[in-house]
């Protein structure tokens, strides 16, 4: 691990509530330990949408309660929206995918994810846990 700033897409989330694994437990508890750790404000629409569809509200607000306590979230801005633009029309993704790119590029930050599409954005660095 690095000290290099992180964004962490929503299946960094998803993961880390998830899992029953050890060996991708510590891998998360170790990731964590980076000091500038950010998400996009998209994370917390895509992260409460898919927990209260699948295990309810409550617990949707609890992981967002977590996540807004534990990473800074970034507020998506004039200049994160043309950058994310611009990678939405470039590589065909998701306005979802595309703010969170932007986000890791304006930072200047790694993207956490094992989302493939990440992988194409020749502009950000992307790694997994």
């Amino acid at each position: 691990m690095t000290n290099k700033p992180a964004v962490y897409d929503t299946r960094f989330f998803v993961e880390s509530y998830r899992t029953q694994d050890q060996t991708v437990r510590e891998k998360i508890r170790a990731e964590k330990a980076r000091k500038r750790r950010y998400a996009s404000a998209v994370v917390i629409h895509e992260l409460y949408n898919t927990v209260i569809a699948n295990e309810g509200r409550q617990v949707a607000k609890n992981q967002v309660a977590y996540l807004m306590q534990e990473f800074e979230v970034i507020p998506v801005d004039s200049q994160i929206a043309k950058v994310s633009a611009e990678f939405r029309y470039k590589y065909k993704l998701s306005m979802g995918d595309s703010m969170i790119a932007a986000t890791a590029s304006v930072l200047k930050a790694v993207c956490i994810s094992d989302d493939p599409h990440f992988k194409q954005i020749k502009e950000i660095e992307t790694t997994w846990i």
